[in-house]
């Protein structure tokens, strides 16, 4: 199948490594700089470059867009995307609001064609076991914790690259550990939602800290919490059942339970998983592990978040996320 690829960041590599191994051919890169975007075509292989989104998607060989762009433009690419026909895979976040989630959601559905999110930490082959203990009943989840924290006063992101966007620790970063909570959680339904997050910085102009707990109406648990403040780096959970204690430290690649500690697999090579997933979906026409539908869950949960701060600040657009 022929792969479009939007964006050339650190998805936009790991992404290609991935279809490389898989066997996809690599067609064409869309990027917004000529000389960046020729660059990465060179590197990977890709048939073609491009600066023109349109052009992309009006090509008819191209079967597969992977949307790795900036996150505010993720729900209009992926809606134009679906609505050319494209099979298509969108980089977390869907979108930067529920109704936007909803748009390309309902965008997906009419196309008919496979849309998925690469969410990685639904892939993840060290909690299959558990899941599964989880499904048969064997097993219950009682909490779940996770962690990030990190240096972003200047806009640079985990590969040393300056951006030429600005991140956001809810949309972004904290959509990873909630929608990991509620898939975790089966879907079950939320009986509360908390939150703090503190009011745009001076020199960024966004929300630098936030905390965010959910309990369920099963009496389960998870809190998340982290802050672009941070001197050196955390980025881990935890999940807590009522046989034992799993702590995934991601960055140190490592699983401690009970029995002791071991190795994980590398976030690339999890992170390939999901691609693996998506080629297989569509070409089978399958839903993806993690479907459009399957994120709206999570995404409710930040839309109250994000309506509890812009009732306090009021709401607006910022840097990164404009109101939509």
């Amino acid at each position: 199948m022929n792969v479009c690829m939007v964006g050339y960041g650190m998805m936009g590599v790991w992404h290609s490594e991935a279809l490389q191994k898989a066997g996809a051919v690599l067609h064409t890169v869309v990027g917004r700089r000529a000389d960046a975007a020729r660059e990465f075509a060179e590197r990977f292989g890709y048939r073609r470059w491009t600066l023109s989104f349109d052009e992309a998607l009006a090509d008819p060989a191209i079967d597969i867009v992977i949307i790795a762009s900036p996150s505010e433009v993720h729900e209009e690419q992926a809606i134009r995307s679906l609505e050319a026909g494209k099979h298509t895979l969108i980089e977390i976040p869907i979108a930067m609001s529920l109704k936007g989630a909803e748009r390309v959601v309902a965008a997906g559905e009419r196309s008919g064609k496979a849309y998925g999110l690469s969410h990685p930490m639904r892939f993840r082959r060290e909690r299959m076991a558990l899941m599964e203990r989880v499904r048969k009943g064997e097993e219950t989840i009682r909490h779940v914790a996770g962690r990030f924290f990190i240096k972003r006063l200047v806009n640079i992101g985990a590969t040393g690259y300056r951006r030429s966007w600005t991140d956001n620790i809810l949309w972004h970063h904290f959509c990873h550990f909630v929608d990991l909570g509620t898939h975790l959680l089966g879907g079950a339904p939320m009986r509360r939602v908390q939150s703090a997050m503190g009011p745009c910085h001076p020199q960024t102009g966004i929300p630098m800290e936030c905390t965010v707990l959910m309990e369920t109406a099963a009496d389960q648990s998870m809190v998340v919490h982290g802050s672009y403040h941070a001197a050196y780096r955390f980025y881990d959970k935890l999940i807590v059942t009522d046989r034992d204690t799993y702590f995934f430290d991601i960055l140190a690649g490592t699983l401690r339970t009970a029995d002791g500690t071991a190795t994980m697999e590398s976030e690339q090579d999890n992170a390939a998983r999901i691609i693996f997933d998506f080629l297989d979906a569509a070409r089978t026409g399958r839903a993806p592990l993690a479907s459009g539908p399957a994120v709206i869950p999570a995404m409710r949960i930040l839309q109250a978040v994000q309506d509890e701060w812009d009732a306090r600040h009021g709401a607006r657009a910022i840097p990164g996320r404009p109101i939509g």
